[in-house]
């Protein structure tokens, strides 16, 4: 895999007003041929819904999709019963399988909802569509990583139908810290949600993405207080 920088400027856009939209790789009508895909990673929005509006029931299938609210309070329905209310500290994710139909609407009728919409192709297709929802403790991931999306059962993040982690990582300036990569043959793409780091000599600010392959570690220093999430992919 190759090294990729993504500036947040860089990223496609779209604005329906009750919607803004920007997106890291190629999606809807912003299509760009070095930008279709890092690894298992295909989608990454970064959705701002206006109060009270939102995605009507829509479908999809096999896909793995995860939705992590950065702000606001997002309501989720879908085909197989499940109806729900995130909020930022948790994360959802839906496997789309064989075929599900959901609706993803702003809870409130105040405030604006800010959430990352994350799709992953899947290891296995045509599996039984699922829905998976958890509540994290912030404090766990100030000056470290914590995994919230994760291939393996039972380790109290939300599972996945792929050899992809999710980690997430809160630093104040002057911070050091090492991401060790779990897939050998693979790479990580960070994304930075808020302030400004060093990784690996590549300075990042907010909303930069950055895909690196595979090494033995990578050092991350925080230049200011700062959020990131690393998405560890296989080839």
């Amino acid at each position: 895999m190759e090294a990729v920088y993504h500036a947040q400027e860089t990223r496609g856009k779209a604005d329906f007003g009750w919607l803004k939209s920007r997106h890291t790789f190629s999606f809807s009508s912003y299509y760009e041929p070095n930008r279709v895909q890092f690894g298992k990673l295909r989608v990454l929005n970064d959705d701002i819904v206006i109060a009270g509006k939102g995605f009507p029931p829509h479908p999809h299938e096999n896909m793995e999709i995860v939705s992590i609210p950065l702000s606001g309070s997002l309501e989720h329905k879908d085909s197989e019963g499940n109806s729900t209310v995130i909020e930022a500290g948790e994360v959802q994710i839906m496997s789309a399988g064989t075929g599900i139909v959901h609706s993803e609407y702003n809870a409130s009728t105040k405030d604006s909802v800010n959430f990352l919409q994350i799709w992953i192709l899947p290891e296995k297709i045509g599996i039984t569509p699922r829905y998976e929802q958890r509540k994290f403790n912030v404090e766990d991931r100030q000056g470290k990583f914590q995994t919230v999306v994760s291939p393996e059962k039972g380790n109290g993040a939300v599972w996945i139908n792929q050899n992809v982690t999710f980690s997430l990582a809160h630093g104040n300036k002057d911070l050091r810290i090492d991401y060790i990569p779990k897939n050998k043959n693979g790479g990580v793409y960070f994304f930075l949600i808020s302030g400004s780091v060093e990784i690996e000599g590549n300075k990042m600010s907010a909303r930069d993405g950055l895909g690196l392959p595979t090494s033995s570690k990578m050092e991350v220093k925080f230049l200011e207080e700062s959020e990131l999430l690393a998405i560890d992919t296989p080839k």
